[in-house]
């Protein structure tokens, strides 16, 4: 019974993500003559503050972590969540902090008013932790999305990044970004500078998001030298490499 379970919660996440685009008044267009990248990261495990920013600062370049402040500071076998320090930290270094929930449940489990609470939850730990400006973006935890929620959605953020594999390019739901996602195993996170050879070749917005960055990654993670490769062939071959709110300044969104 428990997999049949997961089995139906997994085909309802698929058939919410292609249903919502149908529910986008306004898609926009994604206007660029030189390929953009984002990097970005869910969850932050504390791995993705002291390798993946570091590695990120060193080049120069600034990324976007998603926060989920029911997950701080919580110790697990293979990964430590960032404390409220660390989500401080990043801000005061640059980087971009965005909402990833408060309790990091799928939010179609959350229904109108707890979603809102959440969302409302998790502003308030982000102020409390002295990040600063409220988020403006948002990534779907489990990168699943509900249509449902689109309205609250859209009045609280620029931006719901999910994955979906893909780059952004054309007419893009802004409530449903789709990314690249970095993990495990580690020949397979190495091998997706194929993804920015793709975005080099036709221009878009190539989002990459991931998890810990650390010696012993997890499934959803991968080693900072991986990490580090991928950035440094993004830099080599020209590409424009920004947090996803500078990047929608950049495009007019």
């Amino acid at each position: 019974m428990p997999d049949l379970m997961q089995t139906i919660d997994a085909l309802l996440d698929r058939v919410a993500n292609r249903l919502i685009w149908r529910f986008a008044s306004k898609p926009r267009n994604v206007t660029t003559d030189v390929p953009l990248v984002s990097f970005t990261f869910d969850d932050v495990p504390d791995s993705a503050l002291h390798n993946g920013a570091a590695i990120l600062e060193h080049h120069g370049l600034r990324g976007t972590f998603y926060i989920a402040g029911g997950l701080a500071g919580r110790v697990e076998t293979d990964r430590t969540l960032i404390s409220p320090e660390g989500c401080a930290d990043l801000a005061s270094r640059g980087h971009e902090i965005g909402c990833h929930t408060y309790s990091h449940n799928k939010i179609r489990l959350l229904g109108g008013a707890r979603l809102a609470q959440d969302l409302d939850r998790n502003a308030d730990y982000l102020t409390r932790s002295g990040v600063g400006a409220a988020a403006t973006n948002f990534a779907f935890p489990y990168n699943a999305a509900w249509p449902l929620a689109r309205r609250k959605l859209r009045q609280r953020y620029r931006t719901c990044r999910a994955a979906g594999e893909c780059i952004n390019r054309l007419a893009v739901d802004p409530l449903l970004l789709k990314a690249v996602e970095i993990r495990q195993p580690e020949a397979h996170a190495r091998a997706l500078t194929g993804w920015i050879d793709d975005v080099v070749d036709r221009p878009g917005w190539l989002v990459f998001f991931t998890h810990d960055i650390a010696a012993r990654p997890t499934p959803y993670g991968c080693t900072p030298e991986t990490f580090e490769h991928l950035v440094q062939y993004a830099l080599a071959k020209g590409c424009t490499i920004l947090p996803v709110e500078r990047i929608l300044d950049r495009l007019g969104w």
